[in-house]
């Protein structure tokens, strides 16, 4: 199977609440960051900063999904993610789960001023 070149085809190849759960995050990124263009990065979709740094970038695995920040963004917002497993600037979203949709609101706001304001590119 080829993979995906547009995030609707990356979507659209996912089903159940992989699916839910990326529509979600989709939704959330065109509401806090709604002059990013949506791309597909190292095969995931990512959503782009009209300045040509990724935002975020979120993926579906078999048991959760993963959206991805910097690291400094994913920091910033440790104490809220107590419960989540998460990585260098990853948080697992385990399918089954409620999506934290407040707390992935506050993340994208904040990935989109730290870069806008303080120059953080991505990793």
């Amino acid at each position: 199977m080829d993979r995906p070149q547009t995030v609707d085809a990356y979507i659209e190849g996912t089903t159940g609440k992989s699916r839910e759960v990326l529509e979600q995050v989709r939704a959330l990124a065109l509401e806090g960051a709604p002059e990013a263009s949506e791309a597909i990065k190292w095969g995931h979709p990512a959503w782009v900063h009209p300045s040509g740094t990724i935002l975020f970038v979120a993926s579906a695995h078999a048991k959760h999904a993963n959206v991805v920040f910097t690291p400094s963004t994913r920091e910033a917002f440790d104490a809220d993610l107590d419960g989540f497993s998460t990585g260098k600037g990853s948080v697992k979203l385990p399918y089954g789960r409620p999506v934290p949709v407040d707390l992935l609101r506050r993340m994208i706001a904040f990935r989109v001023r730290e870069h806008e304001d303080a120059g953080v590119l991505w990793m």
